[in-house]
């Protein structure tokens, strides 16, 4: 534990801050794993750019876990250790996929990133002026849950495009 790092952080408790980032970090990885498996069983139109928008996105929650696991531990804590544990303590949830479709994994990857950028925006307003360690980290994850909702939520509007304009077409 880094006592004089901790000692500047003010007005919330460190078990709390743990506590939050345990439950983030469980996110994290239950994102992770639901990118890593949508990329290999989605099927359909254009899957091929949602395959590779997916594993980058799988790239990036896993880089995401990373820095939360070390934030814990450098506060003195411990990140949930077992995968049992992420499902108990998630704030999103996990969707496991029941359709392939193109346009069903992407609403539900949607879904997924606006519950992420909820949870650190949250996050961010507890610690902010509080833990400046935490907050700068948050939010630069907050930053890429954003670009990953819009990343997704283009692809899922050219492929509605691509279908209307098909529909025109063959009319």
């Amino acid at each position: 534990m880094a006592v004089r790092g901790n000692s500047i952080i003010k007005g919330i408790e460190i078990s709390e801050i743990i506590n939050l980032l345990n439950k983030a970090y469980a996110d994290e990885w239950l994102a992770y794993y639901q990118y890593f498996i949508e990329a290999k069983i989605i099927k359909g139109i254009m899957k091929d750019a949602v395959i590779a928008e997916l594993t980058l996105h799988a790239a990036d929650e896993l880089r995401h876990a990373t820095l939360i696991a070390d934030r814990i531990i450098q506060l003195g804590g411990s990140p949930l250790l077992s995968p049992q544990e992420w499902l108990k303590h998630t704030n999103c949830g996990y969707a496991e996929p029941k359709n392939f479709d193109v346009v069903a994994i992407l609403q539900d990857s949607i879904k997924g990133e606006q519950c992420a950028i909820s949870t650190y925006s949250t996050l961010a307003d507890i610690v902010k002026d509080k833990d400046i360690i935490t907050y700068n980290m948050v939010s630069q994850i907050l930053a890429d849950e954003v670009e990953h909702e819009e990343d997704l939520q283009a692809l899922h509007d050219d492929i509605a495009e691509f279908v209307l304009d098909l529909k025109k077409s063959i009319g």
